[in-house]
């Protein structure tokens, strides 16, 4: 009898183990109980304490170099182990004014935003608020493509048509009033209207594509009866302690009431107005600093935002893998090397164009802001020697695959 029992505890070990290791590694359509808060207090004006007499002088030397040589303008921030160990504001937030960058400054966060739209999915999923298996048409029925998932919408698998180019064909063919902007609602009427054609199938490949965030925005404003921009404040940035942080729409603000101008092609005299397309917000829309995006990657390394089973299941491989080391999971990037694992997004939209990195392994993070879209995050490969972390760069590396990137 004791052998027995012995053998039914170390099988019913076993069971529970093998069950932990697989919800590591995937998000079941079942959710799990809601994240418990952790006890060690979360001090965020301790984290972001920075004494710019303490910068790494090797890190600030490579910065002032991409400036000079590659023309680099805008905000960055490095940080080892919980402690800021470099950040800096570099160039004009508005070059025809003359307005210098502040280390607060406020930078449109483009595509960078899908990584706290998926963490708000992935928050409602926790709570039993959705299945990552329903259908969008569940929450909008109109919606005119079938079999298109939540799951396939966060790996950027849905088949959709971009929706950007979409409106922006539609309303200069219909002479439309391009001042104001369009909400999230309105974006889902019109595509629900014109049943534009799909790209592809839902989960036939890979097709990085806004149209997928931008309905998921969209989802959370239907479950939860908010706003986008109400639920990310009180779910997402204040929980984070992110107090320079906030969702400004075109459909709600006349002028967006931030002072960073967004400057494309390189160039300053190419500055962007905003528009009717600054409007929808989940694919972008969301406003915020080197410092809040610092303390956003604290609150997910504390478990502040969810559990450490969900956060794991976003950052596996849901695509195959570019060159042999990138992927994208739930709303991340993903570099992959032995021993080495880099949780990332770009993002690059009227003129600004931004690097958002976390080394899980060596516990660094990277982040840069720009506002003057001219390359120069192109040419990061002696930042990453100089702070110890792989290069992120999909053309560094041989091999097949798509190199597109936003």
């Amino acid at each position: 009898m004791y052998k027995s029992i012995l053998t039914i505890a170390f099988l019913s070990f076993s069971l529970i183990s093998c069950s932990s290791k697989q919800n590591d590694k995937t998000v079941s359509n079942s959710a799990p109980a809601a994240a418990v808060k952790p006890s060690v207090p979360f001090d965020p004006k301790a984290l972001v304490a920075y004494n710019p007499k303490d910068a790494d002088k090797h890190i600030d030397a490579v910065m002032q170099e991409l400036h000079r040589t590659r023309g680099f303008n805008g905000n960055v921030l490095v940080a080892k182990h919980g402690k800021i160990i470099y950040e800096k504001a570099i160039g004009w937030a508005d070059y025809l004014h003359r307005d210098s960058l502040k280390i607060n400054s406020q930078f449109e966060l483009a595509s960078v935003t899908k990584t706290m739209t998926s963490t708000a999915i992935l928050m409602l999923w926790e709570q039993g608020k959705l299945a990552l298996d329903d259908d969008v048409k569940k929450y909008f029925p109109d919606f005119p493509y079938d079999g298109v998932t939540i799951r396939l919408l966060l790996t950027h698998r849905s088949g959709m048509m971009n929706y950007v180019y979409f409106t922006d064909d539609l309303y200069r063919a219909e002479h439309r009033d391009e001042r104001k902007g369009l909400s999230n609602q309105d974006e889902m009427a019109l595509i629900a209207q014109y049943k534009p054609r799909p790209f592809n199938k839902p989960n036939k490949r890979f097709l990085y594509n806004n149209s997928n965030f931008m309905v998921l925005g969209s989802i959370i404003e239907k479950i939860t009866g908010q706003s986008y921009a109400d639920f990310m404040k009180t779910h997402i940035f204040n929980p984070s302690g992110m107090e320079h942080t906030a969702v400004y729409s075109k459909a709600v603000y006349q002028k967006i009431p931030v002072d960073v101008v967004g400057h494309d092609r390189g160039q300053w005299r190419y500055s962007v107005a905003q528009n009717f397309l600054d409007g929808p917000v989940g694919d972008k829309g969301i406003y915020s600093t080197v410092g809040d995006l610092y303390l956003f990657d604290r609150a997910l390394r504390d478990g502040r935002l969810l559990k450490q089973a969900t956060m794991d299941s976003a950052y596996v491989p849901r695509n195959p893998m570019i060159h042999g080391h990138f992927s994208y999971g739930y709303g991340w990037r993903i570099f992959e090397a032995p021993g080495k694992q880099v949780i990332y997004h770009t993002g690059w939209w009227h003129g600004f164009r931004h690097i958002y990195l976390r080394d899980i392994q060596d516990d660094i993070t990277v982040v840069l802001l720009t506002n003057l879209s001219n390359g120069s995050l192109l040419k990061l490969d002696d930042l990453f020697n100089a702070v110890g972390m792989p290069i992120v760069r999909k053309s560094a590396y041989k091999g097949n695959g798509d190199t597109s990137d936003d």
